[in-house]
């Protein structure tokens, strides 16, 4: 049965390794590499290689897990409420703004309205089986990439916070975060108490640089997601990159693998998620934070020019 995420076990005294080093989130000092639990959904017909992947994060040194009830209309979830122990001390933050749409062309809906949100909130509680949500990501819908918001779903982020603000209050969720914002949307929410940011950012996607730099002053975690890019046909691929392939050439390492690397050494509140339905992939992904790069290295990879991410999707 899965804890409430609050648990004090430390990986280094239970002789687990951090996962990419330490950093904080919500006040906890987490593995700067956790896991990205979306892709559980490719594993719907196989259970039991969703459940040991779950549990193999877990061996590696991860102790966060990003998820959210529409993610294969609520099974992912459910993998990680059988998967997760309370012993594990795991933190499992979750997301809402969408809802499941099974039979539509996309297996996302927006769901922004306060009640949205609210029923959001009370769907992951039930399906992870806890009785307060440690972090609560709110996935904002003005901007691509993905689904924008149109028609009574363009609601306002000062009503949304009231919602969550009144959540936390009653004991549901403990912390309030941000997807897909912009840095003025940011400012404005500072006072409800944002303790993490998850926007599109990659060594290609580099428009957000202010917002990190901000967040590290206020304490903010900065939680990338497409972290190398290519979930869109139309966003670039950051394993494609002839930069980063040539880097992985010299380090014997995977493009991908370096991609993550960089991610991870771009600021000290960078806290990764990078999602695979894949043990192999699960390992490497890991093992990226013992790349280091040479200061030309960097350089070179630092160099590459930033993109746009903003794919809409409606």
């Amino acid at each position: 049965m899965l804890g409430t995420g609050t648990s004090s076990t430390d990986l280094t005294a239970a002789g687990l390794p951090r996962a990419g080093g330490a950093s904080t989130l919500a006040g906890r000092t987490v593995s700067r590499i956790g896991f990205g639990a979306m892709q559980l959904e490719r594993l719907q017909g196989d259970r039991r290689t969703a459940l040991a992947l779950v549990r193999r994060a877990v061996e590696l040194g991860v102790d966060h897990i990003d998820t959210a009830d529409f993610y294969g209309n609520g099974f992912v979830n459910e993998v990680i409420r059988e998967a997760i122990r309370p012993g594990d001390g795991v933190l499992v933050v979750t997301k809402v703004g969408g809802a499941p749409n099974p039979d539509g062309p996309i297996p996302v809906r927006p769901a922004q309205r306060p009640e949205e949100l609210r029923a959001s909130v009370e769907d992951n509680l039930r399906g992870l089986g806890l009785d307060r949500l440690p972090i609560v990501n709110l996935r904002r819908l003005d901007m691509g990439p993905g689904l924008i918001a149109e028609g009574d779903q363009a609601v306002g982020l000062d009503d949304q916070l009231a919602v969550l603000t009144a959540l936390r209050d009653e004991g549901k969720i403990g912390a309030i975060g941000l997807s897909n914002v912009t840095f003025s949307m940011l400012r404005r929410a500072l006072p409800a108490g944002i303790v993490c940011v998850q926007n599109a950012y990659n060594l290609l996607t580099r428009g957000d640089d202010d917002m990190l730099v901000a967040c590290v002053a206020e304490g903010i975690a900065w939680v990338p997601f497409f972290p190398l890019g290519s979930t869109f046909a139309e966003l670039p691929s950051v394993a494609d990159e002839p930069a980063v392939r040539a880097v992985a050439r010299s380090l014997g390492r995977t493009p991908a693998q370096v991609g993550l690397a960089w991610l991870l050494r771009r600021s000290p509140n960078v806290l990764l998620i990078p999602g695979t339905a894949d043990a192999g992939h699960l390992a490497e992904n890991v093992a990226a934070a013992s790349i280091t790069f040479d200061a030309d290295t960097l350089a070179m990879l630092n160099a590459v020019p930033s993109r746009s991410a903003d794919v809409p999707l409606r």
